[in-house]
């Protein structure tokens, strides 16, 4: 029987209780250094919300596919000591931009989800399009329903695959160029001056809030502009005036 805490205070079981993590995986985080030391309360190992928030981030980070040696170096970068705001502020940091839901299916399940069989050259379009990936075991890991049904209507068209691929190629190339200077923005005009000022406790908070309202706003802004941008497109081919909109 656990022994009791306060209600800031957690026994190891009380904390895999409210978090969902094991208390096997709880000692082994512990024991790699992922998580401080416990309170002691006699012979009674207590944790604390700041506890909680680290072993969520971890919980998080693991989630999303970040190896452990990764996830180490990212809590190296932290104080031991950070308390719950500064790590909501790195689970706010972290968290995708968009919801990326992986599922693991057979070849027969693939066909099945497709409404047909798929050949060869047609899962290979499909792996280029950033639909899906293979495992070596043959199945397949599908990045989320509608990454999967963009990239099967793009099969459908009836247009060259090799033109899919390379329009696939140069939205690849263009928006890794554009995350790189947008988060190279935000490090220079927003993270950094945080971290000049001390990393102020009242800014945490906001500062989080904040991000979490960015990402929504800005994936939008990246399609309305783009979209913009292939309007303005047409109508200058077409020898038009170029308007916004």
């Amino acid at each position: 029987m656990s022994a009791p805490a306060t209600p800031d205070l957690l026994t190891v079981d009380q904390l895999a209780e409210r978090t969902g993590v094991s208390v096997r995986t709880i000692r082994f985080y512990a024991g790699k250094g992922l998580l401080p030391a416990p309170l002691l309360r006699g012979r009674t190992g207590l944790y604390d919300a700041g506890h909680r928030a680290r072993l969520e981030l971890i919980s998080e980070l693991t989630g999303l596919g970040f190896t452990l040696a990764a996830i180490e170096r990212q809590l190296e970068r932290l104080p031991h000591d950070a308390g719950p705001e500064e790590l909501a502020l790195q689970r706010a940091l972290l968290t995708p931009w968009i919801p990326e839901h992986g599922e693991d299916l057979t070849r027969a399940d693939l066909d099945r989800r497709a409404g047909r069989p798929l050949t060869d050259d047609d899962v290979d379009t499909l792996v280029t399009l950033g639909a899906l990936v293979r495992h070596d075991d043959g199945r397949v890991r599908v990045h989320g329903a509608t990454a999967l049904a963009t990239a099967l209507a793009a099969l459908d068209s009836g247009l060259p695959p090799e033109m899919w691929q390379r329009a696939q190629a140069a939205i690849e190339k263009h928006t890794s160029a554009l995350a790189e200077d947008l988060m190279a923005l935000f490090q220079d005009e927003v993270l950094q001056p945080y971290r000049d000022r001390g990393r102020p406790a009242d800014e945490r908070s906001r500062l989080a809030a904040a991000l979490s309202r960015l990402k929504p706003i800005t994936v939008q802004g990246v399609v309305t502009t783009f979209g913009r941008a292939v309007n303005r497109t047409i109508r200058e081919r077409m020898g038009g005036t170029p308007q916004d909109g």
